[in-house]
């Protein structure tokens, strides 16, 4: 049952990772500003590999800061 769950989560991260990736991919930033969300959204994969739950919790936060306007800044 726990299995299921964890499939389950890690179906939902992907989801979201793909919508992460689309919405950065979309955005109207300098080169240097979607390249540093691209690194975070590789990070939160590979977190995703070892831990979902943390992974689900950065995910978020990547998220929020995008809705909010906050970006790092230009490489």
């Amino acid at each position: 049952m726990e299995r299921d769950s964890q499939l389950e989560l890690y179906e939902i991260i992907a989801d979201r990772l793909k919508e992460a990736h689309t919405t950065v991919r979309t955005l109207q930033v300098p080169e240097g500003v979607r390249m540093a969300l691209t690194r975070k959204l590789l990070v939160v994969t590979a977190v995703a590999k070892h831990d979902l739950a943390d992974a689900a919790r950065r995910l978020d936060r990547l998220m929020k800061d995008l809705d909010e306007g906050r970006f790092p800044e230009d490489d």
